[in-house]
């Protein structure tokens, strides 16, 4: 017989593969081990017939805790009171409920906080940006309208080579005045929609919408790593593109923010959100707080806080770049990039993401191990230092100091005198 007790974290860790224990305080309520890791919260009842049910509540993790699970399974107690059968309401919910419906409550859910990633955060609101525009543009177009249940694999290798030749491809309004957005396909496009397809069906299917994921067996197209970075030539091509784009009067902060990019690495969305109280120019670090891989803590060289120092502080405006609206930081560099490109006669494959994996691979170049240059520009799994400390350490400060002389010096700009650092003493 199966164990009861009050359930909290230590019931749910201490199950074994296919073990339950029931809630001793609300009866009915349950968990229960799969024969994997994952934890599953029931709740049992009789419907008015005298029939006994099973409802499942959700899967233990984000957004569902033992005591969140609880106050659902009493909600769903409550219904049955009242004459309700959430089992059988659930079996006529999947048999109505289409790919377009399980979008739209998925985005509700992630879009209210209440359904989080595995590391326990909120999607980025750049990460949603992107699913809203893969859901609309791809997903709901080419399977919005069959019902999930009935939803197979055949259906969604079929989606997938749809987007990838462009079937969904074509431009619309953006909703800014005479704004247009390009919606492309692609192989690249079509998988990383099929990866946010395959989220939105798990989604369904803890919620018993449907009985599997399709999506799962699915295989998707591979997808090459960017290793397009500049060449030295193409370095002086950059510098004379800013340039030319000053002369032309682009916004000054947006090219000083492509300048700033080539100088340290960053991702775009880094840079432009930079502010003020998060620079620290005495111990020449920046602690941005929640970037893509969490908070993390970035060493400066002389030469990007040169490019900060010249960047003017505007009242009411925290934002080292800051935008043309009041208070605002710069919405993006897409136009910037294009005009200093056109105008250095640089390839168009080459995009700001280039400027970091250059900046990476200079610091290759010159011999630096991944975890220092994963240090420097923020990677996942950093090194220690970026994770306890406020400040970086001396050695990461001379290495970002010498692969931005090396970046000016290919750029054609005469370096910087050296700097003598002090190191650690052993």
């Amino acid at each position: 017989m199966a164990a009861k007790t009050k359930i909290g974290l230590r019931e749910v860790r201490a199950l074994g593969p296919g073990e339950t224990v029931y809630d001793s305080v609300l009866i009915g309520f349950a968990a229960r081990r799969q024969r994997t890791e994952a934890v599953v919260y029931w709740v049992r009842y009789r419907t008015a017939s005298g029939r006994q049910r099973w409802a499942k509540i959700g899967r233990h993790g984000a957004p569902w805790t033992p005591e969140e699970a609880r106050e659902e399974a009493k909600r769903v107690l409550a219904t049955v009171v009242h004459g309700g059968d959430p089992a059988a309401e659930v079996r006529e919910l999947r048999k109505a409920v289409t790919v377009a419906d399980l979008c739209d409550q998925y985005w509700q859910d992630v879009t209210s906080g209440r359904l989080l990633k595995r590391d326990g955060r909120p999607k980025k609101a750049s990460t949603l940006e992107s699913d809203i525009g893969r859901i609309e543009r791809h997903i709901k177009p080419l399977l919005g309208r069959i019902p999930v249940n009935s939803l197979t694999r055949a259906d969604i290798e079929e989606f997938m080579h749809a987007v990838a030749a462009g079937k969904t491809a074509r431009r619309e309004p953006t909703g800014k005045k005479r704004g247009l957005s390009n919606v492309r396909g692609g192989k690249g496009v079509a998988t990383r929609t099929l990866s946010l397809l395959s989220t939105i069906l798990n989604y369904g299917l803890d919620r018993e919408l449907l009985a599997g994921n399709p999506a799962r067996k699915v295989v998707p197209f591979a997808e090459g790593k960017r290793e397009r970075r500049l060449s030295d030539a193409e370095f002086g091509a950059l510098a004379r593109g800013l340039a030319s784009a000053a002369a032309k009067r682009i916004w000054p902060p947006a090219l000083a923010a492509v300048r700033f990019l080539a100088l340290t690495g960053w991702r775009s969305s880094e840079a432009l959100g930079l502010q003020w109280q998060e620079v620290d120019q005495g111990r020449r670090t920046a602690v941005l707080p929640d970037t893509k891989s969490g908070r993390s803590v970035r060493p400066l060289s002389r030469a990007a806080l040169d490019v900060i120092a010249e960047q003017p502080r505007v009242v009411g405006n925290e934002f080292v770049f800051p935008g043309t609206l009041a208070g605002r930081p710069i919405g993006g560099i897409r136009g910037t990039w294009e005009a200093v490109a056109k105008a250095g006669g640089l390839p168009d494959d080459i995009t700001p993401h280039t400027l970091r994996h250059s900046f990476a691979s200079l610091a290759a170049d010159l011999g630096y191990s991944e975890p220092t240059i994963a240090a420097l520009v923020g990677h996942k799994g950093q090194s220690i230092t970026s994770r306890y400390v406020h400040s970086a350490d001396k050695v990461l400060l001379a290495a970002a100091d010498e692969i931005a002389r090396y970046t000016l010096e290919l750029m054609g700009e005469p370096p910087a005198p050296a700097q003598v650092v002090e190191l650690h003493r052993a």
